[in-house]
């Protein structure tokens, strides 16, 4: 019987770890990062050991049922007080724990290991999107909300379906290739987590809370995640996306996003006309609103009310103002001071006020936002 457990246990192995060359829908995904691959083969030690134990149980056990059967006579044995059998069921699994134990404790400390990072990138879960911020190295001060960018038509079945339609944002995260980077997790209203399965990462954020988890993409690619705790009504919406580029390819993106932000900066400080800002608002609708408040205003009540008649979007600007950028506690109305621009919040309030059987004929300005920011 060892023996034949001997001679399985690599033939087991050989056909479990079929190894990462390879995509299998009834294994983890091919990891492309040192803990990924850590956490990769801990799974198929564990697989194993627990199948050879499997084997070697269930082995003895139908071996002494057919060599101890009552038909050839055999006599129920008596192992009461018996230390030699005891002292090997206590040590033997012991052993077994030990052994399993070693290597997922190591990877688990390295998982830990958050020090000397090249980029320090803070993720924050909104009800149902992710904001960046990149806070250190190359590309810092960039910031953006990433945003599912699949159109709710195509998601109702009503357009066709891509492979990953669930999976695919408007702005991805951008990071290079080979280098180690810090991500700091934390939340604006609910428990979030922050999970890509080819980086080995999943770390929970958390409203009030700052945890952190690094990783270091050896490939180029896309690797998509999502979020990984129930957080709401859209949970299934609220995706992750991170391109892995060369060195010289994330250097353009940088320039870009900073030259991006710079004339970002720009719009808030410059007067904007009426259709400019409806031309404008409707988009930032459309990415931040329209899965609650619906893309025709009406909304779904009682949770998320129509904005099409609505008393506050049609009443003082200063109210409609205080109530995006700050939200409203107790409700799933959350605060947009944080996640939009004084130019974008200014469009998507001006939009509402002059969308769907809304009128006024007022246009919100940027500054007017950014004075509302100091009250």
């Amino acid at each position: 019987m060892i023996l034949a457990v001997r001679l399985a246990a690599p033939a087991l192995l050989l056909a479990l770890s079929s190894g990462v060359s390879a995509q299998s829908r009834h294994n983890l995904q091919p990891p492309v990062t040192d803990i990924g691959e850590q956490i990769y083969d801990l799974h198929t030690l564990m697989l194993v050991i627990c199948v050879v134990i499997f084997i070697a149980v269930f082995g003895v056990m139908f071996w002494a049922i057919l060599h101890h059967r009552k038909s050839r006579g055999a006599v129920a044995a008596t192992f009461h007080e018996n230390t030699s059998v005891e002292i090997a069921w206590t040590i033997i699994p012991v052993l077994i724990l030990l052994g399993m134990a070693w290597p997922a404790t190591k990877t688990v400390l390295a998982m830990k290991d958050t020090t000397e990072p090249d980029i320090t990138i803070k993720a924050t879960g909104y009800q149902w999107k992710w904001g960046y911020d990149y806070l250190q190295g190359e590309g810092e001060g960039i910031r953006f909300v990433s945003t599912l960018a699949t159109p709710r038509a195509q998601i109702a079945g009503r357009a066709e379906k891509g492979p990953h339609y669930l999976l695919e944002v408007d702005r991805p995260l951008v990071v290079p290739v080979g280098k180690r980077i810090r991500i700091l997790t934390t939340a604006n209203d609910v428990i979030h987590a922050w999970w890509i399965p080819a980086f080995g990462v999943k770390q929970d954020a958390i409203p009030g809370f700052i945890r952190d988890t690094w990783f270091r993409a050896e490939k180029e690619g896309v690797y998509r995640g999502s979020c990984a705790e129930l957080c709401g009504r859209d949970h299934a919406f609220m995706p992750i996306e991170v391109h892995v580029v060369s060195a010289e390819a994330y250097s353009k993106w940088v320039a870009e996003q900073l030259a991006e932000r710079a004339a970002g900066l720009e719009d808030d400080k410059r007067e904007w006309a009426l259709a400019e800002l409806v031309e404008r608002g409707a988009e930032v609708f459309a990415a931040n609103c329209a899965a609650c408040h619906q893309s025709d205003g009406k909304g779904l009540p009682p949770a998320f009310p129509p904005l099409d008649g609505s008393k506050v979007v049609l009443g003082e600007q200063a109210e409609q103002i205080r109530l995006v950028l700050n939200g409203k506690a107790g409700t799933a109305m959350a605060a947009f001071g944080g996640m939009l621009s004084d130019a974008d919040l200014a469009a998507v309030i001006t939009y509402t006020r002059n969308a769907w059987g809304n009128s006024t004929g007022e246009a919100v300005q940027p500054a007017v936002v950014a004075q509302a920011r100091g009250d």
